[in-house]
């Protein structure tokens, strides 16, 4: 079991070096970091200063691994949409408001897709079925964004019932947590029907029947547990999706999180702060993954004892 931790644990150490190291290159191939980030009128001593503050007149490999040891310290510049604000700290900030929204969509997805997928399976091509499947049809056919504008139309303009945007109380997020989680849901619940359909099968479900084991204790128990590992797989994918994917959400309901930022730091060329904002969502996304392999501990025996 330690084993198997230690290497999904290098595994992703060596992924975010990656992603370090794509960051810095794309900041130098998308064109010379003076013309990026200096006005047009800076004078030459203004450029000379920029050029030595930030190390562009050494090589490119001693440049890479002065921004690598910069990104291990967090310290990504000032940015400069937003004057005197440290780049990864502004991010951190907006952080909480990025996960409050995750999790409630997380939360809704899981709540919703566990059930509906074992429904679906347990009930087969009954109505049921036909009605998950449609669902997920649907679920996995419309993109977030246009959900996102059609719920604010259905539930703020329309009935009047929540807010259109901003952040304050648990109503503010109900309609961005749903525009992010009807996807995951979908798909989440498509996984558990087709994992729980095959378990079903298996013959120590029967037998479980034949001993008398009550059908709920059977579904429940029995075979959800062993389907588990199948959209167990996906969660991983699910939760870093979810925190990731909140960049067009939180732009359609002004939501101020890590993805409004990064939205508002493109469209006003602010490096520091992009560069701070992909290595933490690149960062969430490892822990996230490395979640999912604890729990493949707790569900796979196989694992857990080597």
């Amino acid at each position: 079991m330690l084993r198997f931790l230690s290497l999904r644990l290098a595994s992703s150490l060596f992924a975010l070096l990656i992603i370090t190291l794509i960051v810095f290159l794309l900041s130098h191939l998308s064109g010379s970091p003076v013309d990026a980030l200096l006005p047009d009128d800076a004078s030459q001593e203004q450029i000379d200063a920029f050029v030595r503050d930030w190390g562009l007149d050494k090589p490119l490999w001693r440049q890479y691994l002065t921004f690598l040891g910069n990104a291990l310290q967090g310290d990504f510049g000032t940015s400069l949409k937003w004057p005197g604000e440290d780049a990864m700290g502004f991010v951190l900030d907006r952080m909480p408001a990025t996960l409050n929204l995750g999790g409630l969509a997380i939360l809704i997805s899981v709540v919703i897709a566990l059930p509906l997928g074992v429904a679906a399976a347990v009930y087969k091509s009954s109505p049921i079925d036909s009605g998950a499947q449609i669902f997920a049809l649907l679920g996995q056919s419309m993109p977030n964004f246009w959900l996102g504008i059609i719920l604010i139309w259905v539930f703020s303009v329309w009935l009047g019932w929540l807010p259109t945007s901003g952040m304050g109380t648990i109503a503010h997020a109900v309609l961005p947590a749903i525009a992010i989680a009807w996807f995951q849901i979908s798909a989440l619940a498509r996984l558990t029907r087709s994992a729980m359909l095959e378990v079903l099968d298996a013959e120590y479900i029967k037998l479980a029947r034949v001993k008398g084991v009550p059908e709920w204790k059977v579904v429940w128990k029995h075979a959800l547990r062993n389907a588990a590992v199948v959209p167990l797989t996906y969660f991983g994918i699910l939760a870093a999706s979810i925190l990731t994917g909140s960049v067009v959400i939180e732009t359609v309901y002004s939501w101020p999180g890590m993805g409004w930022v990064a939205i508002e730091a493109i469209r006003g060329r602010d490096f520091p702060v992009v560069q701070a904002v992909i290595i933490a969502y690149a960062v969430i996304y490892m822990i996230s993954t490395l979640v999912v392999d604890l729990l493949y501990v707790l569900v796979d025996p196989r694992i857990r004892h080597g």
